[in-house]
């Protein structure tokens, strides 16, 4: 039984050797760099790049797009989930859990979207997955419009210093991944 821990940049190795990780999903914007951890396997370290904003056509910012869901989506089906994913962006608040969510129901559709958010929310009270990628995987999943209505269910999460990484367990809700 594996996990998705949720991190943001500043605290990638650390959570990346605590839990035992192999995988990992960069969501981070395209002037950000950083060192992959040695503990990530290379070639499962999938970068994508765009910022966290919500809509298009915002200048030189890249919005999350199709193409983007569609990466997580397929990184998600190729986790082995012999060990936890690992996903961050530059805070852990944003671009990040949408990512963990993309992932859970990627890997297990059967999830109901409403408990799936709320225990996003139970582990993370800071958590406020972006409304762009949420909306673009509620389509790609066919979720019918019930993931983005369990995000607006749960609203903004509490002000974050970017300093609080969390654990997604769809097994805490009753799934095995």
């Amino acid at each position: 039984m594996t996990t998705i821990v949720v991190s943001p940049l500043a605290r990638i190795a650390e959570m990346a050797v605590r839990h035992g990780a192999s995988e990992m999903i960069s969501l981070m914007s395209k002037e950000h760099t950083f060192h992959r951890p040695a503990v990530i396997k290379a070639d499962r370290h999938l970068l994508l790049t765009m910022n966290d904003i919500s809509f298009a056509g915002t200048g030189d910012l890249i919005a999350p797009q199709e193409a983007h869901v569609g990466a997580i989506i397929d990184f998600a089906m190729g986790w082995d989930r012999s060990t936890p994913l690992l996903i961050h962006c530059w805070m852990g608040v944003s671009r990040s859990p949408a990512a963990a969510l993309i992932a859970a129901l990627a890997v297990h559709p059967e999830l109901d979207d409403q408990t799936l958010v709320r225990h996003l929310r139970s582990a993370s009270p800071f958590a406020t997955p972006n409304t762009r990628l949420i909306a673009i995987a509620d389509e790609m999943l066919q979720r019918k419009g019930r993931l983005v209505a369990a995000v607006k269910d749960i609203g903004r999460g509490a002000d974050a210093d970017g300093n609080a990484p969390f654990i997604l367990s769809p097994a805490a809700i009753g799934v095995s991944i």
